[in-house]
């Protein structure tokens, strides 16, 4: 009877997804293995929902954005009897392996999962924010950075045409590298990160010197993330206990300010999902097979407790507890760059 490789993709969706589990299906059916797609993330192991993948399932999604096998922000140690089931399911499935593909959440539950229930996992990095510090970088990033920067260019336009500051929100829960990288390649004027306390009067007065110096446009880039001064979190959380961002308006909180201490007219782009849809960069496209051929090789080897990780030009295998014990997050000497052309 041939062994099973299940595949599940948890958390937000992310350009590239699609190339991982393409990639991990090619190299199952290469070896004799059958692969089993999980649907919804933790969920499909919850439930269950489960769904064969062959070659024919995967042919043409190379390019495609999301994920065909769909995903979920499930954690089943929040679920009575969740773990439980995750483990029987494993089991009356028959399924010998799992490569679980997500960002600190997903792989956060695959890590317990192995040290405290022997689930034979492995763990493919995901999360267009880059803020896995098991890996260089992240598939979904590079993608995410280019929307961004694009948005960017266009906003310049219309911000130069009508003297008015542009504030531009993008993703980013504790890590601003999305607004860094993006805020850099767009020439932002001033760019704003979880890592660093937010200060208005500092804000403003950027904005006011580059009037003064007769630029009557300015670009604002905030990760949506961000601490701003008497700005309240909505209540409603995930079941990772992480508040829902969009309901925080931080870009329209900044706005305001910025309007009210410069007297400039200001206006607020929130960029939001449009980061993470749609068809993945070639380099994206290219790192998440490289991320799912070195995950199948890891779990049809049996070298459990493992992640594809990205160092140098190398992918390599990293512990899980590794990557997932803390987040790689804006070093000061990356912001000293950004910094640099502020005003």
């Amino acid at each position: 009877m041939a062994k099973s490789v299940g595949i599940l993709t948890g958390g937000g969706d992310c350009p590239g997804l699609n190339a991982v589990i393409r990639a991990v299906v090619r190299s199952a059916d290469a070896a004799g293995w059958d692969a089993v797609g999980v649907r919804e993330g933790w969920r499909g192991l919850v439930e269950p929902i489960f769904e064969d993948l062959g070659p024919a399932q995967v042919s043409g999604i190379l390019p495609r954005g999301g994920t065909i096998i769909g995903t979920s922000r499930t954690n089943p140690f929040k679920l009575e009897g969740g773990v439980e089931r995750v483990l029987q399911n494993f089991r009356e499935r028959e399924l010998d392996a799992l490569i679980a593909i997500g960002g600190e959440d997903t792989l956060g539950v695959a890590t317990r999962m192995f040290e405290e229930h022997q689930l034979p996992v492995v763990g493919v990095p995901k999360t267009i924010d880059n803020d896995l510090s098991g890996t260089d970088y992240t598939f979904g990033f590079d993608t995410a950075v280019s929307i961004a920067t694009e948005a960017i260019d266009r906003l310049h336009t219309t911000a130069e045409s009508h003297n008015r500051v542009m504030v531009v929100e993008v993703m980013g829960r504790h890590a601003g590298w999305i607004a860094v990288m993006s805020g850099i390649a767009g020439g932002a004027d001033v760019i704003l990160v979880p890592e660093i306390p937010v200060d208005f009067e500092e804000v403003a007065e950027a904005i006011r010197k580059r009037h003064a110096r007769g630029k009557n446009f300015s670009i604002v880039v905030v990760s949506e993330g961000c601490e701003l001064p008497g700005l309240e979190d909505a209540g409603e959380q995930d079941q990772f206990g992480h508040v829902i961002l969009s309901k925080r308006g931080v870009g329209d909180a900044l706005g305001r300010e910025i309007e009210q201490r410069t007297g400039y007219e200001t206006r607020v782009t929130v960029l939001g999902h449009v980061q993470r849809g749609g068809t993945p960069t070639p380099r994206d496209r290219v790192l998440a097979t490289r991320f799912g051929l070195k995950a199948a090789e890891l779990a049809l080897a049996g070298e459990f407790g493992q992640m594809a990780a990205l160092r140098g030009d190398d992918v390599v295998a990293v512990p899980l507890a590794e990557a997932t014990a803390q987040l790689k997050v804006v070093t000061r000497e990356w912001y000293d760059v950004a910094q640099a052309f502020f005003g």
